[in-house]
């Protein structure tokens, strides 16, 4: 695997240590290490690892450097043909984000700091995964950055044991304490209060040495120059050392009694304290964002509030006097150390992270409308699922539609689009673009092909984007085929996009809905209130299309002829429709002289299906009933006449198809241009009733 590492500089620090840490695993365990950054002293120790450095200045806040970084990069990452780029901060994030985008990189993020809900810092909650030292700052991206809780995974920050395993004096014997805070030197590092503490305690305690260690960046050298005023304000000039920048932090432990961590503001981690905490030293910290994970208080550490210089003088005391109380504080820390904070531990897991963003994928399925369209994607479910087993396959639907795919075992996840109410309009659009945007998929097949699915699978930011190039945006797409053929079945047609995924069809590929027991036992109960009998033969007739296609519809007249014909034969009949078609079912029930079971309206999709099921043969005109019938395996008699039977059949293995060849045929009109209707009316009772006969003669 070839992982490249960006961050802005590789100064000493966690983040920078922690990259250094990584790179040395990633070489030793046989992997490929390359980190970019501005250059810095730990330069030396990566290259000593066996890892490579590109230097880039990648720390600028620039737009015109960043734009010059992001063509750079993806030239880097095309030549070391990277498999995965980890961002560690924001700039270097932007750089990576747009880089990874050209080319469809992975792209993962690894969050170190409390960042203020700034546009700039949402670059960090992109990559593909999240990785957080705390579950804090996993609260934090979640609630303030909108991240789906299953795009983050907690990894603490680890120590490297080896580094700090230095021999140290024994504190019995000591006359002189050193008490030492390892930082940067900013304001919210709280170097103030932890001053004001340490003049507390040299009162208690006046034979103690006081390191600062860590320096200022440049934009804060007058906030150390004014740290300086305040030790000789306090008197301390003669116990507080200001040591600087240093990389031999194990060693300066290895002379510390205790560390006290003094930060203000909610902190990720604090790799420090459990750096002081693998050297043997005794921590007091305060009580702030991930520090409250690492250290379980009078256990591993001392907490105290922050700001509080008077309750830190008395635990550092506290902690120097009761010799027993810090080996017990030692011991229990280094215990929970090796149980959560090795490096083969944060390593291991941060290893793990990228083969799942390499091997599980996310897939959005984009099927709006409608309910037969929907019911006819099933088969390309199904090859999705065979395709890419582990990935994570969603599918994005019409509220109305979400029930038939619920029970769909080739989807993980259903997610609903409700343009009438919460997704209406220009704002109700962006929400639910936000919602798609929070699953980094990886792939988007829309089989919708119209203008608003192409601009969902784009606007989705999603690097690879399938579906039909037509003009209805399918420049949206990044992969596409053109609908230049003749007319085929609709599952074909959605194997041709498949086929881009190198998926193909093997000819055997059925519909399928799932009913429920509680819809089985439904349908058995209605059919008692009809007083139908297990044994009767049953034939379901469907009375109508969907309203805007009045011109499928078979006329009422003929609908009650063939009822009379099929009662005549002892054929029990069962009226299906919804609610809209109880004004055709009056006037049908009119016109015929059987009595045929009217159950419009009273069933939804998969009570439907149900219902279908159970009948011996299903007559309908080209409607969603019709796919229904055939993924119920139910031999079907169909009407067509305005659509064409070629683009419309769904895959069954006994149906009858009805129309007449006339010069008007397929004219995909919704109403008659002619007003005669000369497609459906030339369709006899007769000519159904006889092929609804073979059909069940032939089941």
């Amino acid at each position: 695997m070839r992982v490249l590492q960006i961050l802005p500089e590789l100064r000493v620090g966690g983040v920078e240590t922690g990259t250094v840490d990584l790179a040395r695993y990633l070489v030793e365990h046989g992997h490929q290490a390359l980190v970019i950054s501005n250059g810095g002293e730990l330069v030396v120790d990566l290259e000593e690892a066996g890892a490579r450095h590109i230097e880039l200045p990648a720390h600028r806040k620039n737009i015109l450097t960043a734009i010059w970084c992001t063509h750079r990069l993806i030239k880097i990452l095309q030549q070391e043909k990277v498999d995965i780029v980890h961002a560690r901060s924001r700039v270097p994030g932007w750089i990576a984000f747009f880089a990874c985008q050209k080319i469809k990189t992975p792209f993962v993020t690894t969050c170190h700091g409390y960042y203020s809900k700034h546009f700039f810092s949402r670059v960090m909650a992109w990559g593909k995964l999240i990785i957080v030292p705390s579950k804090v700052i996993g609260r934090h991206m979640i609630e303030d950055f909108h991240v789906a809780a299953e795009n983050i995974r907690c990894i603490p920050r680890s120590v490297d044991l080896r580094k700090f395993n230095i021999p140290r004096s024994e504190s019995f014997s000591k006359s002189e304490y050193t008490i030492s805070i390892i930082g940067r030197i900013t304001p919210l590092k709280g170097h103030e209060y932890f001053l004001r503490a340490m003049a507390r305690v040299v009162r208690t305690l006046p034979y103690v040495k006081i390191w600062i260690i860590g320096d200022a960046p440049e934009e804060k050298i007058s906030y150390r120059e004014g740290l300086k005023v305040l030790v000789r304000r306090l008197g301390l000039a003669d116990k507080v050392e200001f040591l600087g920048s240093r990389k031999d932090i194990p060693e300066l432990l290895a002379e510390t009694d205790v560390l006290v961590f003094s930060s203000v503001v909610p902190e990720s981690f604090g790799r420090v304290i459990v750096e002081a905490q693998a050297a043997g030293v005794p921590v007091v910290a305060a009580r702030v964002g991930g520090v409250v994970e690492i250290i379980e208080d009078e256990q591993t550490g001392i907490l105290v509030e922050p700001k509080h210089p008077e309750k830190m003088a008395e635990a550092v005391v506290r902690v120097l006097e009761d010799k027993v109380l810090a080996r017990r504080l030692v011991e229990n820390a280094k215990e929970k150390i090796l149980s959560h904070y090795t490096l083969d531990h944060m390593a291991s897991q941060t290893l793990e992270v990228y083969g799942e963003v390499l091997k599980h994928i996310k897939i959005l399925v984009i099927k709006l409308s409608a309910l037969g369209d929907v019911i006819l994607i099933m088969p390309s479910l199904k090859a999705l699922r065979e395709r890419f087993p582990l990935a994570k396959i969603s599918c994005l639907v019409k509220k109305d539609f979400r029930e038939i795919l619920q029970r769909c075992p080739y989807l993980d996840e259903v997610i609903v689009y409700d343009p009438v109410h919460k997704h209406k309009g220009f704002w109700g659009f962006g929400k639910i673009i936000k919602k798609l945007r929070r699953y980094r998929f990886d792939k988007v097949i829309d089989f919708q092909n119209n203008r608003k699915s192409h601009l969902l699978a784009f606007l989705s930011l999603c690097h690879e984007r399938y579906g039909y190039k037509n003009t209805k945006w399918g420049a949206l797409l990044s992969n596409s085929v053109s609908d230049d053929h003749a007319p085929i079945p609709a599952v074909a047609h959605q194997f041709r996009v498949l086929n881009l995924l190198g998926i193909t069809t093997n000819g055997q590929e059925h519909l399928e809905l799932w009913p429920s027991k509680e819809d089985e036992k439904y349908i058995q109960q209605l059919f008692e209130s009809q007083w139908i009998a297990k044994n009767t033969q049953l034939v379901g007739i469907n009375l109508a299309a969907s309203s805007r296609w009045e011109s499928k519809r078979w006329p009422l007249d003929y609908v009650a002829e063939l009822c009379d014909i099929l009662a005549a034969q002892n054929i029990r009949v069962v009226l299906t429709g919804v609610e809209k078609d109880k004004i055709l079912a009056r006037e049908l029930l009119k016109k015929t002289k059987a009595k045929p079971a009217d159950l419009i309206g009273k069933t939804n999709v998969l009570q439907l299906a149900a219902l279908i099921r159970k009948c011996h043969v299903y007559v309908t005109p080209d409607s969603a009933s019709m796919h229904i019938a055939a993924a119920m395996e139910t031999p079907f008699v169909a009407f067509f006449g305005p659509t064409d039977p070629l683009r419309h059949l769904p895959p069954s293995k006994k149906s009858r198809i009805l129309y007449r060849k006339l010069d008007c045929m397929h004219c995909y009109q919704s109403r008659c241009p002619l007003h005669t209707h000369d497609c459906m009316t030339q369709i006899t009772p007769q000519e159904v009733a006889q092929a609804v006969r073979q059909l069940m003669d032939n089941s």
